[in-house]
């Protein structure tokens, strides 16, 4: 089946349904989880496609300077808001010179597996609300987490690598431009390689924390469970989010 393709939700870049990738005997259901990059510009029009999506659940990623810095703008909409910050991958707050995506994707697994495992045990437990997991970009933080659950229920990684790389596209142009400049405001240069840190999706990057996952633990399910996910709880996100054939 196709990637996930973005849903044009306003004041978004990166806003994308997973549903549709095969699965393990099924495929993942349709307006049951989304990604999506920050969530501080939807106004009146952003919140009423979240409504109609019926989003009940927004995990955010973010750590404390991003929120401040952009808060999310959910006023008068029915969600439950979880603040999961993994502190890694946050532009100009955390200094990007000298980073690779490689070394932050390492970083997140290794050094923050307790808030990837919250994130997908949220997502387990959401029951018939839809869950946004969202940071700034909706690609680092947010494609680690989400490509470790779809792994987990097991979508295809070649699948879970495509749907990492559509990301760049969504970004290139103005939120890439904006966000740039931020950077600049903090003395950080425009280069090649902040650009790929700030809106690149390569796909070797997911891959290879891929690899780095089932080297160090045989398989993204096993990563999950010795990081602290209860077995009931790994099969409580295939059920919420597979729908069998």
């Amino acid at each position: 089946m196709e990637t996930s393709l973005r849903i044009p939700v306003p004041g978004t870049y990166n806003f994308r349904d997973v549903g549709g990738l095969v699965a393990r005997d099924g495929f993942v259901r349709p307006g049951v989880l989304f990604r999506s990059d920050g969530l501080h510009a939807l106004g009146d029009a952003g919140k009423a496609e979240l409504r109609q999506l019926g989003v009940g659940v927004v995990i955010d990623l973010r750590d404390e300077q991003e929120v401040a810095r952009m808060p999310d703008d959910l006023a008068g909409l029915d969600v439950e808001v979880l603040r999961l910050p993994v502190f890694e991958g946050s532009g100009a707050s955390q200094g990007m010179a000298g980073i690779s995506l490689d070394a932050l994707y390492e970083r997140i697994v290794v050094q923050h597996s307790s808030v990837v495992v919250d994130a997908v045990r949220e997502i387990s437990s959401a029951r018939d609300r839809s869950v946004v997991v969202h940071c700034t970009a909706g690609k680092d933080r947010t494609g680690v987490v989400i490509a470790l659950t779809l792994l987990a229920v097991g979508v295809d990684r070649d699948l879970v690598v495509a749907d990492y790389e559509r990301t760049e596209q969504n970004l290139a142009g103005e939120w890439l431009e904006r966000m740039v400049g931020l950077a600049g405001q903090y003395g950080v240069p425009d280069t090649p390689a902040l650009r790929v840190l700030m809106g690149g999706s390569p796909p070797e990057a997911i891959d290879g924390m891929i690899e780095l996952v089932e080297r160090d633990h045989g398989s993204a399910r096993e990563y999950l469970l010795s990081s602290g996910l209860a077995l009931e709880e790994l099969a409580t996100l295939e059920r919420q989010l597979v729908e069998r054939d």
